[in-house]
């Protein structure tokens, strides 16, 4: 079966992939299909600004709930610029360390934000 095609130009409506309500929708289609048993496709094609807050919103919280191998398995992203993959590669590391141990990571957080 072919991959559920995710257009985020279309989805969002804009070509400005800024906003984490907006990436909560790319989200919400991506665990649609992942319970459908779909594999799952997200083009970046025509996007023309990306930031990290809609990217953790969209693929981050993803390692919450699936496995690396899975997500590896299942989900491929197209038509994404240099910096866009940049961006994606930060916010995936960010999110396998966080939600391995989210405890630890808030601990590191505040130590931070305190000195």
């Amino acid at each position: 079966m072919e991959p559920l095609q995710i257009q985020i130009v279309n989805l969002i409506g804009d070509v400005y992939a800024v906003e984490a309500e907006d990436g909560q929708k790319i989200f919400n289609s991506i665990t649609k299909a992942f319970t459908d048993k779909q594999k799952v496709n997200i083009s970046f094609q025509n996007i023309e600004m990306l930031t990290t807050a809609f990217l953790n919103t969209a693929v981050g919280q993803l390692y919450k709930d699936y496995t690396e191998e899975f997500i590896k398995e299942n989900l491929s992203v197209s038509d994404i610029s240099d910096s866009g993959i940049v961006s994606l590669k930060r916010v995936v590391d960010t999110a396998k360390l966080y939600f391995k141990d989210p405890e630890a990571m808030q601990h590191s957080i505040n130590e931070i934000l305190e000195d």
